[in-house]
């Protein structure tokens, strides 16, 4: 969008972690602010009329309408903690909620590159953007103590890893799939 530019592209202006998304990690964005190939954004629009605040929560407005109902549904990458994250971002200050979020994307990359059959891209990313970093970090560790892993198949490996991070969501009740908005009825 054209003159909206952030310092911080890895957390996106409204909530969405843009380092643990399919589109940015794939090239295809180059994350919130970050000037050509970025797509319309109504918020990011708003933004440029509120003295172009860099998070959503230093306007004096939020929440305001637009976040209404902004976690029912996901687009390519999980809105469930939009407002949640944002509250983190805010209480633990952006460059410590960025430094958790960065740990969160080193696991992210080492599990597309060691864990991922060509099928898991989205998987890992909606699993590590909604489970808590201890609870990553628990799977990381159990995946490292198991003996002969890495002379499995990468579809095998893949598997395996996915039963694991399912095995925590379903600990903490979260599914692990984006959540669709159903097609409009003609």
């Amino acid at each position: 969008m054209k003159g909206f530019q952030r310092e911080d592209r890895m957390f996106s202006l409204c909530g969405l972690n843009c380092m643990l998304c399919p589109m940015q990690i794939g090239g295809y964005c180059p994350g919130c602010g970050g000037g050509e190939g970025n797509q319309s954004c109504a918020i990011a629009r708003c933004s440029l009329e509120h003295d172009k605040v860099e998070y959503c929560h230093q306007c004096g407005e939020y929440p305001c309408s637009r976040y209404d109902g902004i976690d029912e549904y996901d687009s390519f990458i999980t809105h469930r903690h939009m407002k949640r994250d944002m509250q983190k971002a805010e209480e633990a200050g952006s460059r410590a909620y960025g430094e958790e979020q960065a740990e969160k994307a080193e696991i992210l990359r080492y599990l597309l590159e060691h864990y991922n059959d060509g099928r898991k891209k989205n998987f890992y990313c909606v699993a590590v953007n909604l489970l808590e970093l201890q609870d990553i970090r628990n799977v990381m560790k159990e995946i490292a103590g198991i003996e002969g892993l890495d002379e499995l198949s990468e579809k095998e490996r893949a598997s395996f890893a996915a039963k694991l991070f399912q095995a925590a969501a379903a600990k903490q009740g979260i599914e692990l799939k984006l959540k669709k908005k159903p097609a409009k009825k003609k």
